[in-house]
């Protein structure tokens, strides 16, 4: 086996938990960015709907405004 420099042969377990918290960290940001991704397509998606619903209503007023004449 080759060690670096500074590297002391039995650090295995020490490379072993860099490892592991380093996994733990990258499988929390993407957590993270999915969440995100996720709250801001619910987001996206109720203004959305809102603004259509708006829209519908606003069509419907001018329909029953238009009917009266």
């Amino acid at each position: 086996m080759v060690f670096a420099p500074g590297e002391r042969p039995g650090s295995e377990p020490e490379e072993a938990k860099l490892q592991t918290a380093s996994k733990q960290i990258v499988q929390n940001a993407i957590l993270r960015a999915v969440q995100q991704v996720s709250q801001e397509s619910q987001q996206k998606e109720e203004c959305t709907t809102t603004s259509r619903d708006r829209l519908q209503l606003g069509v419907g007023k001018l329909t029953k405004k238009h009917a009266k004449k």
